[in-house]
């Protein structure tokens, strides 16, 4: 009897720690300075927990001449394929302090995927489309996840304290905004956040008409290097 005591006991400890455990739902939107949603915002957060929601791998496509996703948001160390699944080639290239590197005239998907050893934006074009515009987000948060065309997101998160940091390509200089403490409760959280983003210019590239790269890709890439 004893010891089916103790072994109930330690089964009670067991679910208890479980539930300590169980990841709560964090619901978020990112609107813009109109409270307009705001799409291709990353949020990050930093904690007591270490253990986040990064893979080993990512892929950044490419398809009709377009980066897809535009923004793609990643932990230190992922490793991250180009697939090509347009049926013209691409050569991607980047000159990004925290990756430098360069896909030459390709189809189909490079044998090997790119190690993303530091943190930092990494702005992504090709050198035969004009108008291709791509980011990659690198971080060292464990937790992270980029808004949909409606500026919504979600994370499954230990329940905590974090600290928030949002980006967004059109935030002035690029720079990374603080988004401040939150607190989620084992029943989650809905939060929504505002980021005051500088409007499309002219000049940026986004159709075939444009060939504004130049201009547009050299000023988002001295951008990160401030």
């Amino acid at each position: 009897m004893a010891r089916i005591r103790v072994q109930l006991a330690v089964l009670i400890l067991a679910l208890g720690a479980s539930a300590f455990c169980a990841a709560a739902p964090l619901k978020a939107q990112v609107l813009d300075a109109q409270g307009k949603p705001l799409a291709g915002a990353v949020l990050s957060l930093s904690g007591d927990n270490t253990a986040g929601n990064a893979v080993p791998t990512a892929s950044m496509d490419q398809v009709k001449q377009e980066f897809v996703p535009h923004v793609l948001a990643v932990h230190t160390g992922t490793r991250i394929r180009f697939p090509n699944s347009d049926n013209i080639r691409h050569q991607v290239y980047s000159f990004s302090p925290a990756k430098r590197f360069e896909l030459r005239l390709y189809e189909g998907t490079p044998t090997d995927p790119l190690l993303f050893d530091k943190p930092g934006v990494v702005v992504l074009g090709c050198n035969i489309h004009d108008w291709m515009l791509g980011y990659i987000y690198v971080t060292d948060d464990p937790w992270f996840a980029v808004s949909g065309a409606d500026g919504t997101l979600s994370l499954d998160v230990p329940p905590g304290r974090y600290q928030a940091t949002l980006w967004h390509p059109q935030l002035p200089d690029q720079r990374v905004s603080p988004g401040g403490t939150i607190d989620v409760a084992a029943s989650g959280l809905q939060r929504s956040w505002t980021l005051t983003v500088e409007p499309l210019t002219a000049d940026t590239p986004h159709a075939p008409e444009t060939s504004g790269f130049g201009d547009a890709f050299n000023k988002a890439v001295r951008e990160t290097e401030k």
